[in-house]
């Protein structure tokens, strides 16, 4: 919106089309979001409050966290309403991959909303169903695969790229294209929700991926950039530059009221969408591998579930203390916000690992 507006006004004001830069939107976006979510933050939460809706806690889980049954949950909505507002305010709408990954994780939001309402008024800690979840989750994914498959116009964007090599890729042709895209949406999504169990936890990874993401997708949408650094040339995929920008912007927000003690936690409604989002900005950009190594901590806690099921079901043992991972390490001893904080530290490395991809080739 405000993009068109300056665009109509650098037609006299030539000042004004400084705006059309996408590095300086996606600046104004992290400061749009941040500034959204500081301000409608505080109301949320006593609404939150006001209306009881409040976490519910694992009976199987670490004593510890006992104390937080009560906190108010579901404020992943903060999170969506921020990006949305941003990104509508700040992205070019004639884009069409801002809309795929604007409906992706808005969609991804409506599946965590049902999941913890459910959980809040029948106080189910266990929600919405995992068959039914799995089912719209997959839905959703197959969909905007689906989409992006039919309407690309190069090999390369359905191709995967190899990381440090210039010159490798592997085609997929359509339907491996729509399976990996398929995989990587909905693997993140739930990834990312597995990790949401401690104060802090998933978000700074998060807002970590979204940023070096913001680069990614910038460099493959600028001819000269992506040519300089061997990196497959994708038209208009720059401006997912501003989305992850605002993504970044609102989770660095929530983080102020989701650090320990946390004051709201964001529930199923932003987990589930942060993750799909994460997901859906890495295959419009090709960057499926380099998502797995600057998710590290994301994959590790997947497969500790995993783990753990398949262990349990055809062993009869369980491999770690508890599963999630953090978990594992908070029964041995660790404080939450050591597990937290060390978990991030994890994650910047992983980070500046996958960033680094971009040069060494």
């Amino acid at each position: 919106m405000l993009l068109a507006f300056s665009q109509w006004l650098a037609q006299d004001i030539r000042v004004f089309n400084v705006f059309s830069y996408i590095t300086l939107r996606s600046m104004l976006a992290v400061i749009t979001a941040l500034i959204i979510s500081f301000l409608i933050g505080p109301m949320m939460i006593r609404k939150l409050t006001a209306y009881k809706i409040g976490q519910s806690v694992r009976d199987d889980g670490p004593q510890t966290h006992l104390i937080k049954a009560g906190t108010p949950t579901m404020g992943g909505a903060l999170i969506l309403m921020s990006i949305v507002l941003t990104t509508l305010l700040w992205a070019d709408l004639s884009n069409r991959y801002v809309w795929v990954v604007l409906l992706t994780t808005m969609s991804f939001g409506v599946i965590g909303w049902i999941d913890d309402y459910r959980k809040v008024v029948y106080r189910n800690p266990k929600g919405l169903s995992a068959r039914s979840k799995f089912f719209w989750q997959s839905v959703i994914a197959v969909s905007v695969a689906s989409y992006l498959a039919l309407t690309a116009e190069m090999s390369v964007q359905t191709d995967m790229i190899v990381p440090f090599f210039k010159e490798i890729a592997i085609p997929l042709g359509g339907i491996g294209f729509v399976i990996l895209a398929y995989f990587v949406i909905v693997g993140t999504s739930n990834a990312v929700n597995l990790t949401d169990g401690l104060d802090g936890l998933a978000i700074m990874p998060t807002v970590m991926i979204s940023s070096a993401l913001a680069v990614f997708a910038y460099v493959t949408g600028h001819v000269i950039f992506a040519k300089y650094l061997g990196i497959p040339y994708i038209p208009n995929t720059g401006e997912l530059s501003v989305f992850c920008g605002a993504l970044a912007g609102a989770g660095l927000a929530f983080l102020w009221f989701n650090a320990y003690p946390a004051e709201v936690f964001m529930g199923d409604v932003g987990a589930l969408a942060l993750g799909a989002a994460l997901g859906v900005v890495t295959v419009i950009v090709r960057q499926e591998i380099v998502l797995v190594i600057m998710g590290g901590v994301f994959v590790i806690e997947a497969l500790s579930v995993m783990l753990q099921v398949a262990s349990f079901k055809l062993l009869g043992k369980r491999i770690f203390r508890m599963a999630p991972l953090h978990h594992h390490f908070e029964l041995k001893g660790w404080k939450e916000n050591q597990v937290v904080v060390r978990f991030w530290i994890i994650t910047l490395i992983l980070v500046l690992v996958g960033l680094s991809t971009l040069k060494l080739r």
